[in-house]
């Protein structure tokens, strides 16, 4: 996973960052260094070649028609070595000679570098294949020509028939990769194993135009010659039966059988070598903090204990007179929440959110993105196992960013927190912040789409909070909903840590889970499960919210009638994702130029 992330999502620690000395006391130039910004030139391009998803991703289609295979030994060389040229360059650079912002970049380059090096030890290769996060499900997106790769001219429909042929190799190295794990008692849980299975099985299906790998054939645009169209046509489907088909009934009967019987019948990554160092340095990862799981687990206890009590003044405000558990199921199984019987109903509710809030939005941000943004359901193939999310748009613009949200029956949606949730993954959340960020001509190209979850995924979770600023939240159902968010966000310090340092069973978690929020069963095992695939991601929310918010009560506290809430919006954004400590460091020198 760690090498398949569309956007390059390498995460670095707080560690790196030796706080306010390193920008605000160092002496530093006031013109670029030529030779620095070369090097931050020559790493973006590099990696581009290592990861051409990421190329297209971004919008950068030279490489289109090429996917090495990842899993592959020379390959996982190739980018060690990568890591540990630029390291060393970026080294040789003395911080006297970079202007700070190049100081900034030269951090982040290095400690990009180091997180990701030491990640190599880990063997997170053997198990390539989760339910949730894993390659077999981006390239899906890519496939139907909903996502990122281009299907509108001959040559785009070669180029991704060239680029299935690194898939296919990836296919077969996936298995060889978890018999390797299994000799080494390094596997998934069987929980999340049979997750897998369908998603596998639902690409063996022969009728071609039914199979998703087919309907960019179905889609294709009259601009494309007659001839061409007839060309691509047998090729499409003379590929997906004879390959691609058959490499999804084999990985299936072998994820189904072999691997499923060799399945661990335990939920968290310290039962797997070295599992307990391994979960250390995926909290320093995601959070960017050197936060041990204890520190964590406590914080979480505290943190669900306080929005419990918010929850019952809700409770109360709404006239339920039983406890604050069965309110939870009133909330989940209330029929006056679920009012839609056709998807386009729910899509319809979120763009309706969205002209509420226009008003407000810039009183609160002067610094806004100019990508476009649209609202769409998620691909029928991934939905049952989704949760909403939002894709980036491209860095020219010319593709949008997506807030993408499963709707399998639109009957039993629930909207309690529809604003909430619209509010993180859509705007001003994850899209004003990445969009912004894309944007932004300042910064090198490497940080253009880097991605520190603990600021990334911190940010949104503190746009929550704006709601009642954007207009949002006048009923107290909307606004349980954003306390069901930021309960859900605190369960998951407390889950993901009892799941992976403590010892406790997926039915631990998801019964603490029901216990303490409002989210559905069925919703809420889907979760338990993500934290099972991706251990210390789910850490990144709450630790970077609490951080924000801390900052913004500084500013305020500190410069009193002077504060503007658009202007500490423009300092947390206009760098774009920057670990945790530098974000501390700039927001108290904007305090202090303006004191």
């Amino acid at each position: 996973m760690k090498k398949i992330v569309l956007l390059s999502l390498v995460l670095i620690c707080f560690s790196a960052c030796k706080s306010d000395k390193n920008l605000s006391e160092e002496i530093s130039q006031t013109e670029p260094n030529e030779a620095f910004e070369k090097l931050l030139k020559d790493y973006y391009e590099s990696g581009l070649k290592l990861n051409p998803l990421n190329a297209t991703a971004a919008g950068d289609h030279r490489f289109n028609d090429q996917m090495p295979n990842f899993l592959a030994d020379d390959y996982n060389k190739e980018l060690k070595d990568y890591y540990q040229y630029f390291s060393t360059e970026a080294k040789t650079f003395d911080d006297s000679e970079l202007t700070k912002e190049q100081q900034l970049s030269k951090q982040v380059l290095l400690w990009e570098c180091t997180i990701s090096d030491e990640g190599f030890q880990y063997n997170e290769d053997f198990t390539p294949i989760n339910q949730m996060w894993t390659l077999q499900l981006s390239i899906g997106q890519l496939a139907s020509g909903a996502g990122a790769q281009p299907f509108e001219t001959a040559q785009d429909y070669d180029n991704w028939l060239n680029r299935l042929n690194g898939y296919l190799a990836w296919m077969s190295s996936a298995e060889n990769k978890m018999r390797e794990g299994m000799k080494a008692n390094h596997v998934l849980p069987k929980a999340l194993i049979v997750k897998v299975l369908p998603q596998l099985e639902a690409l063996t299906n022969k009728d071609l135009e039914k199979h998703l790998f087919y309907k960019p054939v179905l889609d294709i645009p009259d601009s494309i010659s007659e001839d061409d169209k007839n060309r691509i046509t047998k090729a499409y489907s003379d590929t997906i039966l004879n390959n691609i088909i058959p490499a999804y009934e084999r990985l299936h009967k072998f994820m189904s059988t072999t691997y499923l019987e060799a399945g661990r019948a335990t939920s968290g990554i310290s039962d797997i070598p070295n599992g307990k160092a391994y979960y250390q340095h995926q909290i320093k990862k995601y959070t960017t903090t050197d936060m041990t799981a204890d520190e964590i687990h406590n914080l979480g206890l505290a943190e669900v204990k306080r929005i419990l009590s918010e929850m019952e003044a809700i409770k109360q405000q709404v006239g339920y007179e039983k406890d604050l558990i069965s309110f939870f199921d009133f909330v989940r199984n209330n029929e006056e929440l679920m009012p839609y019987s056709k998807p386009e109903e729910v899509i319809h509710q979120f763009n309706k959110i969205h002209g509420i809030m226009k008003p407000q939005i810039d009183r609160l941000f002067d610094l806004q993105p100019t990508t476009a943004f649209e609202v769409r359901r998620t691909e029928a193939f991934r939905e049952a196992s989704a949760s909403a999310e939002y894709n980036p748009g491209s860095l020219d613009g010319t593709r949008p960013g997506i807030f993408y949200t499963p709707i399998p029956d639109a009957s039993k949606y629930n909207t309690f927190s529809d604003e909430a949730l619209f509010l993180h993954e859509a705007i001003p959340g994850h899209h004003f912040q990445i969009s912004l960020q894309q944007e932004n001509k300042a910064l090198p190209d490497f940080r253009k789409t880097l991605w520190y979850s603990s600021y990334g995924e911190g940010w949104a979770l503190y746009c929550e909070s704006l709601g009642k600023e954007l207009g949002l939240y006048t009923d107290p159902y909307q606004y349980f909903g954003m306390l069901s968010m930021e309960m859900h966000r605190a369960i998951r310090l407390v889950v993901d840590t009892g799941i992976h340092a403590k010892g406790w069973t997926r039915e631990q978690a998801i019964k603490y889970s029901l216990k303490n929020e409002a989210e559905s069963e069925a919703s809420i095992v889907s979760e338990i499960e993500r934290y099972m695939a991706n251990p210390g991601q789910a850490l990144s929310y709450k630790i970077g919210q609490l951080k924000i918010m801390e900052l913004r009560k500084h500013a305020e506290k500190e410069l009193g009638n002077q504060f503007d809430i658009a202007q500490f919006h423009n300092q947390v954004l206009e760098s774009g994702c920057i670990p945790l400590a530098l974000l501390e460091t700039k927001i108290n020198r904007w305090i202090a130029s303006i004191k």
